[in-house]
């Protein structure tokens, strides 16, 4: 028996759309995790709402976070809201990094995390998510919609 091939994605983004944004400030920075697909619906591990909410924060002051200042901030935050403290070891904290650096929401800079550039989230979302990944999975999605209709259109049906 042969090697199984994985189809592995050159990029993934996932989008949901919800109703207008109207809450408080931990429940928004929820919705626009869930909205970006950070975090899955009716998902209880939360954590990385509370990291990206942290590095929200901290933007105000042009501050920038070590990881463990973030985890000692997240659970902070999660105990003034009196969530359980689940998902705040240092590996995941870390972990939620990754996604939030890897979406380009935020940066590195000496091993130290702050909001990219400590810009707007919406500038950063339209620069990096939109102009960037959407439009490039877009593209590629559009390629394989002319292929599907070059391989399946009723001339190609007729030679065969």
């Amino acid at each position: 028996m042969g090697k199984i091939s994985r189809d592995t994605p050159l990029a993934e983004i996932t989008l949901r759309r919800y109703e207008k944004p109207t809450m408080g400030d931990r429940e928004l920075v929820r919705k626009f995790c869930l909205s970006v697909g950070l975090l899955q619906p009716g998902d209880s591990r939360d954590v990385v709402v509370d990291v990206l909410h942290v590095l929200l924060k901290a933007r105000k002051d042009r501050e920038e976070l070590h990881s463990e200042e973030v985890k000692n901030k997240v659970m902070d935050l999660r105990k003034s809201v009196n969530l359980p403290m689940l998902g705040i070891a240092s590996s995941n904290i870390r972990r939620q990094l990754k996604r939030l650096k890897d979406m380009h929401f935020i940066e590195t800079n000496a091993n130290l995390y702050r909001i990219t550039e400590f810009n707007q989230i919406s500038e950063i979302f339209e620069e990096k998510v939109e102009n960037f990944i959407l439009k490039s999975v877009m593209g590629r999605v559009r390629d394989y919609v002319k292929r599907l209709d070059e391989e399946f259109s009723e001339k190609k049906e007729e030679e065969n």
